[in-house]
């Protein structure tokens, strides 16, 4: 069985997305347990969501896959990736491709088309939507960091100290994922404006183990009223 976690706090233009993402799993690899996760912040923290879902397993090896809630792989990318992170000490992108499908794209895969022929817009560079790891390898490079609450930057940030602390960028196998339409956050602000002060941390201390560490160390005691340890620690 696969278990699939999906960071989810219930918003009216979401709901679809989230139906689409559980139906695509159920067909394409059938035995399947979903673990929907919402966080604690009174913001909507998909950090911090993330963070519980992995932490809530209680083998430290044990595959798992975090999937936004709007967000469909492809099944042989997405089954290499599981077979890979097994052993591989690293999180894995199941994807070359991110397809965000947009508002129209959206609605034609809604009415019937296939994800493949549906309009997109190409994001570059893009490494979010769908990660595949081990308990273990997520808390060993300090998971995601809580501070970022609201929209914005946490997975670029992760993305750096994961590239920084295990000596290489996540994994990736080739392939697509097909985002999908919904009402977005807003992206101004006062947390905004903190989230991308901290991301400005994270870019300088990429490439430097000591400086990543004590950056993550930060983010750890953020992160330790929800107890992201390994079961048995």
């Amino acid at each position: 069985m696969l278990t699939v976690i999906i960071p989810w706090r219930e918003q009216p233009t979401r709901i679809s997305a989230l139906n689409a993402v559980r139906d695509w799993y159920l067909n394409e690899i059938v035995d399947v347990d979903f673990v929907l996760v919402d966080s604690h912040d009174d913001v909507f923290n998909l950090s911090q969501a993330r963070n519980l879902g992995v932490a809530s397993i209680t083998d430290p090896h044990r595959v798992v896959v975090i999937n936004d809630a709007d967000t469909i792989p492809q099944r042989d990318s997405l089954l290499h990736a599981v077979d890979a992170a097994a052993n591989s000490g690293l999180v894995h992108l199941p994807y070359t491709e991110y397809h965000w499908l947009g508002a129209s794209g959206s609605a034609q895969f809604a009415a019937g088309a296939a994800l493949n022929d549906c309009e997109f817009e190409l994001v570059r560079g893009a490494c979010s939507g769908v990660y595949v790891t081990t308990p273990q390898t997520w808390v060993s490079h300090g998971a995601q960091d809580e501070r970022f609450r609201g929209w914005g930057f946490e997975d670029a940030a992760w993305y750096l100290a994961h590239s920084t602390l295990l000596g290489e960028p996540p994994r990736r196998s080739d392939g697509r994922v097909f985002a999908l339409h919904h009402a977005a956050q807003p992206r101004e602000g006062d947390q905004y404006d903190a989230n991308a002060a901290l991301m400005e941390r994270y870019k300088d201390a990429a490439g430097d183990v000591t400086a990543m560490r004590a950056l993550v160390d930060g983010s750890a005691a953020a992160n330790a009223s929800n107890a992201l340890t390994l079961p048995g620690d």
